[in-house]
C-alpha cells in the first residue's frame, strides 16, 4: 500500500512569502532613505499589505503540522495579495495620472491607521503619485513591481492551498 507523505509545498510557500514580503518592504525603504525615492499615498498602502502578508504568512509557517490553521493562512495572504494588486493597478492606472492624490482612499486609510505616527521611517507618505509614477526600477514603475510581487504570491498561494 502506498501512503502518500503530507505536500512540504504550503509551509514553504508560506516561508518564501513572508520572506519576500519584509524583503520588498526592505527594498522599498533603501529606495527611500538611501536614493531619493519619495512615496506616496498608494506606495504607503502597500508597503503595509506587503507587512501583514509577511506577517500572515510568517505565522502560517510557524503552526506546523496545523493543516487548518496553515491554509487559513494562505486564504488570508490570498485576499491580502488580491488587495495589494488592485491598489497597485489603481496606482498605475489612475492615481498616477492625477496631479494630486491627496486624501484619495489610500491616503484615508494611512491616515484613519495613524500609520504615519506609529512608525514614520515607513509609513510617511513624502510625495504625491505624479511624482511617484516617475521613479522606475530597471525601468520599470515600482507600482508595476508591485503588482507582480502581489501576482506572483497569489499563484503561489492559490498553488499552495490545493496541497495537501
Amino acid at each position: 500500500m502506498f501512503v502518500s507523505s503530507p505536500s512540504r509545498l504550503p509551509g514553504l510557500a508560506l516561508l518564501g512569502v513572508a520572506v519576500a514580503s519584509f524583503a520588498a518592504v526592505g527594498v522599498a525603504l533603501v529606495a527611500q532613505h538611501q536614493f531619493g525615492v519619495k512615496p506616496c499615498p498608494w506606495c504607503v498602502l502597500q508597503r503595509g499589505i506587503f507587512l501583514l502578508i509577511g506577517a500572515f504568512a510568517l505565522l502560517g509557517w510557524l503552526v506546523r503540522g496545523t493543516r487548518g490553521l496553515r491554509q487559513a493562512a494562505l486564504v488570508l495572504v490570498l485576499t491580502l495579495c488580491a488587495a495589494g494588486l488592485t491598489a497597485a493597478v489603481f496606482q498605475h492606472e489612475v492615481a498616477s495620472q492625477t496631479a494630486t492624490c491627496a486624501m484619495g482612499l489610500a491616503d484615508r486609510i494611512v491616515m484613519a491607521l495613524k500609520l504615519e505616527e506609529l512608525w514614520p521611517a515607513v509609513f510617511m507618505i513624502t510625495a504625491n503619485c505624479a511624482e511617484a509614477a516617475a521613479y522606475r526600477l530597471l525601468g520599470l514603475p515600482y507600482e508595476v513591481w508591485s503588482g507582480l510581487l502581489f501576482a506572483g504570491f497569489a499563484a503561489l498561494s492559490a498553488m499552495a492551498i490545493g496541497k495537501r
